[in-house]
């Protein structure tokens, strides 16, 4: 050693990946909290932690001793405040994990060794790595990250919200039109009307709520600020009350409009092909408006863009041209029994159907204001993790 000369000291950083940071931001604002798990020192993980804001002031990090002196009711009392656990190995994770879930959170873990496995597979979400990640973790994960990439989670949360409110939109739509179809035979039954549609008519209003219009809300585009909308409980239904008052509000806009149509049409007590022929394309109308209003459940869609899903415009716009064909087509004007309609009807009707569009969009606006005051009076909760 007396041979040695002190030159200097080397310092070795491994920072963090590029947009890791934002993500967990991101993450925070949707109100999902995060735990780091390392086998750091506590220095280094606290050092680590509040480079990517993870660790705050106030916030505990706890040793994988205190883990393991702790049981998991008591380390669920207070894993809340914990941010950071430190000198953790395999079997601390799974304590941590069970912790997190006594308290009703849904949690994701993410792992790469083979004593990871358990913690994975006990997670509500076991999240193992593509590259670094062993077999074993792979085959007890539910996801793979196949870039090692933290900002690939957010990806996929991202994706998993936007499927979901995509769903609700379909379901909107399907039951509003069904049960606004149902009700208009009802209704016409009741009130001793004649059949408003006969049975071809009725199977093409089938076709297209089950057809290309309900099956483009599936595949509307991601919207950008649904990263940012807090996670739903796991035990909340799908159907919820919103969407059912959406759905009886749309069917009663619906039947309210075409039973006035028909009736409209009936003064003098005679049922003609022109009578049939309104009715029908009024009802068809409703829907391809009804569908427009679906594609979002909060958003407007002048904020959302008419142009942004193509499947959904190209579906409409067939539908549309189908419904014309068997209004103006001699031979399908036979077989649905339709006459045609002059170029003042369609503005009647399109200005009568567009009516479920605009109060849609009038109570989307209201909720949006209500939403914005009810959020500045909410208190900041986590349900997942």
């Amino acid at each position: 050693m007396d041979s040695l000369s002190f030159t200097g000291f080397v310092g070795i950083l491994d920072p963090p990946r590029p947009g890791v940071t934002e993500s967990i931001d991101t993450l925070y604002g949707s109100q999902v909290a995060l735990k780091m798990v390392t086998g750091d020192s506590k220095e280094t993980a606290i050092a680590i932690a509040s480079r990517l804001g993870i660790y705050a002031q106030g916030s505990r990090a706890l040793s994988g001793e205190d883990v393991e002196d702790l049981d998991i009711m008591k380390l669920s009392g207070i894993i809340h405040q914990v941010s950071v656990f430190y000198r953790a190995s395999p079997r601390h994770k799974l304590k941590i994990v069970k912790a997190l879930q006594a308290n009703g959170l849904v949690v994701g873990m993410t792992g790469d060794g083979v004593n990871d496995a358990v913690a994975l597979k006990t997670a509500d979400i076991g999240i193992a790595m593509g590259k670094t990640g062993t077999d074993v973790s792979k085959e007890a994960a539910d996801m793979i990250l196949v870039n090692d990439d933290f900002v690939t989670i957010m990806a996929a949360i991202e994706e998993g919200k936007a499927i979901f409110y995509n769903i609700k939109n379909f379901v909107r739509f399907q039951l509003s039109t069904s049960i606004a179809a149902l009700s208009l035979i009802a209704l016409s039954t009741l009130l001793q009307f004649p059949n408003p549609l006969n049975a071809m008519q009725i199977l093409w209003i089938n076709i297209i709520m089950d057809g290309p219009p309900a099956q483009s809300l599936g595949v509307e585009p991601v919207d950008k600020d649904v990263i940012r909308q807090p996670p739903r409980r796991v035990k909340d239904p799908m159907i919820t009350r919103p969407l059912i008052i959406n759905v009886i509000m749309s069917a009663c806009i619906i039947v309210c409009g075409t039973l006035w149509v028909f009736w409209r049409e009936m003064q003098d007590n005679i049922i003609t092909p022109r009578d049939t022929t309104m009715t029908f394309t009024c009802f068809v109308f409703f829907d391809m408006f009804n569908a427009l209003s679906s594609r979002s459940q909060t958003k407007s869609i002048f904020s959302i863009g008419f142009f942004t899903n193509r499947m959904f415009l190209y579906a409409v716009g067939g539908s549309i041209m189908g419904q014309m064909m068997v209004i103006y087509f001699p031979p399908l004007q036979r077989v649905f029994q339709t006459e045609a309609l002059s170029i003042f009807d369609l503005i009647f009707l399109i200005m009568l159907t567009s009516s479920v569009f605009v109060v849609s969009e009038i109570k989307k606006l209201v909720q949006r204001k209500l939403d914005r005051r009810y959020a500045l009076n909410m208190p900041y909760d986590f349900e997942y993790v």
